[in-house]
């Protein structure tokens, strides 16, 4: 830990240093003395490419003297100040400079406390900010109105590629916000609303914005309280998009409406190739329509539906949909209720697919039974590279078969 005095001594040194492009001084317990002095060496220094102040007790003086050097430097693109202490204020005093900077790329501002007004100034910034690609605003106090001054952002910026508000506060009223923007912006491709308070109808206006928006590739909406009314406006949306390659909704309420609601999307829909639906409550019946629409659906290549309510009737159905489709790597099932049925359909399935390289199958009810049919299976099957079973009721025995089949990279786990 250098602390200010280290601190302050690097940024004399970078008062004169014309070769260092990149300075990581992560925790480091650097407070609003050290950055003041880093500051006043960014508005000499002219190599510095990228400073990285992750995890300091750096406060709003600190932030304010930064956001001060960023008016004069011209050769600064990245700049984190995540986890560290900075707030409203601090966060206004970097989207003034923003409103001026032309050379960064990446600002990192997680887990602050910038709250609505730190949130409203930077929106005001990126209407006028043309260079800003990424802005990582998550853990920061963040509710409707500062996602909705961002949202008013949006509408005007063409600069900016990922935004992360990830833990936050933001409701119904925010997504909706976000999602007018989303109509009309056409150069966000990465947007993270993951553990916030966004319930069916947040969802149902971001699923709308999906029809329209032809740009947004990975949209990240786990942790919320989403359920089946909102996963059903999603998978609507789905039949008509043809940009989005990533969806995760894990960590919601969604049952087999849902789901059956998506497994219909997904045989219409021809870009996604992730969809994360883990910890919900999805059953048999919707693991069962998912299952069909595999059969028909040749992208989706990762699919997690782990700790849902799956039996052996889901986990057949998705056993017969494996022995059709060849896209599909990565499945996720641990943590339901799938024994030896299941597992015995998802073993013959292995002895037929050629694509799937990782099943997980842990914390399941599956048994010896089960457990010799993957024995079976990857004697013969080559592919698969990753299978877990750990946490089921596998006897000594029918371990020792599969340890024997740990060969070739292959992982085991059990």
């Amino acid at each position: 830990e250098i602390g200010d005095q280290g601190a302050t001594g690097l940024a004399e040194a970078l008062k004169i240093n014309s070769t260092l492009t990149k300075l990581d001084l992560r925790s480091n317990a650097i407070g609003d003395q050290g950055a003041t002095g880093l500051a006043e060496a960014l508005k000499v220094n002219s190599t510095l490419t990228e400073l990285d102040l992750h995890n300091n007790p750096i406060g709003d003086q600190g932030a304010t003297g930064l956001a001060e050097a960023l008016t004069i430097n011209s050769t600064l693109t990245g700049l984190s100040l995540s986890l560290n202490a900075t707030g409203g204020q601090g966060a206004t005093g970097l989207a003034e400079a923003l409103k001026i900077n032309s050379t960064l790329r990446w600002l990192d501002l997680h887990s602050n406390e910038i709250g609505d007004q730190g949130a409203t100034g930077l929106a005001e910034a990126l209407k006028i900010n043309s260079t800003l690609r990424w802005l990582d605003l998550i853990s920061n106090e963040i509710g409707d109105q500062g996602a909705t001054g961002l949202a008013e952002a949006l509408k005007i910026n063409s600069s900016l590629k990922w935004l992360y508000l990830h833990s936050n506060e933001i409701g119904d009223q925010g997504a909706t916000g976000l999602a007018e923007a989303l109509k009309i912006n056409s150069t966000l491709t990465n947007l993270d609303l993951s553990s916030n308070e966004i319930g069916d109808q947040g969802a149902t206006g971001l699923a709308e914005a999906l029809t329209i928006n032809s740009s947004l590739q990975c949209l990240y909406l786990s942790t919320n309280a989403i359920g089946d009314q909102g996963a059903t406006g999603l998978a609507e949306a789905l039949k008509i998009n043809s940009s989005l390659a990533y969806l995760y909704l894990h960590t919601n309420a969604i049952g087999d409406q849902g789901a059956t609601g998506l497994a219909e999307a997904l045989t219409i829909n021809s870009t996604l190739t992730r969809l994360n639906l883990h910890s919900n409550e999805i059953g048999d019946q919707g693991a069962t329509g998912l299952a069909e629409a595999l059969k028909i659906n040749s992208t989706l290549e990762w699919f997690d539906l782990h700790s849902n309510e799956i039996g052996d009737q889901g986990a057949t159905g998705l056993a017969e949909a494996l022995k059709i489709n060849s896209s599909l790597t990565y499945l996720h099932l641990h943590a339901n209720a799938i024994g030896d049925q299941g597992a015995t359909g998802l073993a013959e399935a292995l002895k037929i697919n050629s694509s799937l390289t990782c099943l997980y199958l842990h914390t399941n009810s599956i048994g010896d039974q089960g457990a010799t049919g993957f024995a079976e299976a990857l004697a013969s099957n080559s592919t698969l590279k990753d299978l877990a079973l750990c946490e089921n009721n596998i006897g000594e025995t029918v371990f020792d078969k599969l340890r024997r089949l740990k060969r070739g990279g292959r992982n085991i786990v059990f």
